[in-house]
């Protein structure tokens, strides 16, 4: 990113919450009663999201891209429900735990990509800048990384993210709203394991 949102220590914290949070869900206890002390910033308004892989795959992911909410009110509701509330998934179980690997990626406002349609391309840089599409009521976001992990083009990515708002491919040419942001992100190199920052 050009400039860090979150210190080393704040964004191993992040992902520790995150698994926290999904162990106190699974034990049936309130996630948020057993927050453990933590910096300022994680009660200051971010836009973040948890997302959970299986041996590489994609096993939930759930998040705030606006910040609307306290950093650690949005890690522990979007890592409960990126555990056992994605429509994607059946719910995660305790039997699954140890597993799956903690991803928290913390977002940069959402930026409107402005001017003509043709220039949107050139705004994008893979691997840094995430997506948001929207029109009308149709909205859908596409992290960073998905686009470096699946090879996309820009192109490539602008149509994976109208297709993911529910809109056809090619929306980001007929209006449809298209926003970039940066994402920082921290993830747990094995289950439950060391935890570091992904650089880009």
């Amino acid at each position: 990113m050009s400039k860090a949102i979150l210190h080393t220590n704040e964004g191993i914290l992040a992902v520790k919450i995150a698994r926290q949070a999904i162990v106190s869900s699974l034990n049936d206890n309130d996630p948020f009663a057993e927050l453990p002390s933590m910096p300022v910033i994680f009660s200051e308004k971010r836009g973040a999201f948890v997302t959970l892989t299986k041996d590489g795959d994609l096993r939930g992911c759930i998040g705030y891209p606006y910040p609307v909410l306290p950093f650690k009110e949005v890690l522990v509701k979007s890592a409960v429900a990126a555990a056992f509330d994605d429509p994607r998934f059946f719910p995660l179980e305790k039997k699954d735990l140890y597993k799956i690997c903690i991803e928290v990626t913390t977002l940069t406002l959402p930026k409107l990509l402005e001017g003509a349609f043709t220039t949107y391309s050139s705004q994008i840089e893979i691997g840094t800048h995430g997506l948001i599409a929207e029109y009308g009521e149709h909205r859908g976001l596409l992290l960073p990384q998905v686009a470096t992990d699946q090879g996309w083009d820009t192109i490539e990515f602008l149509c994976q993210t109208c297709i993911k708002a529910g809109m056809t491919p090619m929306m980001w040419k007929y209006g449809a709203k298209i926003y970039r942001f940066e994402g920082q992100i921290f993830k747990e190199t094995e289950p439950a394991g060391p935890i570091v920052e992904e650089n880009e």
